[in-house]
């Protein structure tokens, strides 16, 4: 479980997160959404450490992430795994070396035992027998099922997903949708994804926090965002001109 906690950031004079508290919640696909601007990147940044809140403070299991010393905060980085927007896979190491390249940094796993882990995520996310193939020779989907064993090969307790559909069609969206919502549950982790894509938000929002120009707006799950009467959340979910043709009509 991870605790947001009265969480303010300002850029100058710009209000950028005011006040915001939410439980992201253990085994649960917890969605960020909003609009462009809203704040999204900036929680993200303030959850991992990127930036540090003017106020507030980021709990990981009751551990005061903010308050903590750097030493503490290396050893709570070790439990998070990351699925970067873009992949983020380095073009010269083949897929089995992306995946292993956490446990070269973080663990004194033995060569075996590396190889088995590097096989067990890539089975997870589908790729089995793809280890010797580079990402130049992967499509994008592929790329992004192998970036997310890779941000799962620490076996981490908490997993962050920027975007993760980003670029992508919406069929292979899915497929990134499901495979995240499986290694969530599979292996107890706190999920976090940011994203726009409201596919996501009716495939794997279990738990959702919406942020409107910097306050949290409106929370709750993927049943009730469609019986929500929060404008503001009723607007961006029904942005598309598809969607609005399902909007609820006021009588």
């Amino acid at each position: 479980m991870i605790e947001v906690k009265n969480v303010h950031k300002a850029f100058g004079d710009r209000m950028v997160l005011n006040d915001i508290s939410f439980v992201f919640e253990t085994g649960k696909t917890n969605l960020v959404i909003g609009e462009s601007g809203s704040g999204k990147t900036t929680m993200l940044k303030i959850m991992v450490g990127l930036h540090t809140p003017d106020q507030g403070d980021v709990l990981y299991d009751g551990r005061s992430f903010t308050s903590s010393t750097e030493k503490e905060k290396q050893e709570v980085r070790k439990e998070i795994g990351m699925l970067f927007q873009g992949g983020a896979l380095f073009d010269s190491l083949t897929l089995e070396q992306n995946v292993a390249f956490p446990l070269d940094m973080f663990t004194d796993m033995s060569k075996s035992e590396k190889e088995d882990r590097v096989n067990f995520c890539l089975k997870k996310v589908n790729l089995e027998g793809r280890n010797k193939l580079f990402p130049s020779e992967l499509s994008g989907g592929m790329k992004k099922r192998a970036a997310l064993a890779r941000a799962i090969s620490n076996e981490p307790k908490y997993l962050f997903c920027d975007e993760p559909n980003s670029g992508l069609d919406p069929r292979t969206s899915l497929v990134i949708d499901a495979l995240i919502k499986q290694v969530t549950e599979d292996l107890g982790m706190t999920t976090v994804v940011i994203t726009h894509d409201m596919n996501s938000v009716m495939e794997i929002g279990e738990n959702i926090m919406f942020l409107y120009k910097g306050n949290m707006w409106w929370q709750g799950s993927k049943r009730e965002i469609l019986t929500t009467d929060n404008q503001e959340i009723l607007d961006f979910v029904y942005a598309s001109e598809f969607l609005k043709q399902l909007k609820p009509r006021k009588h």
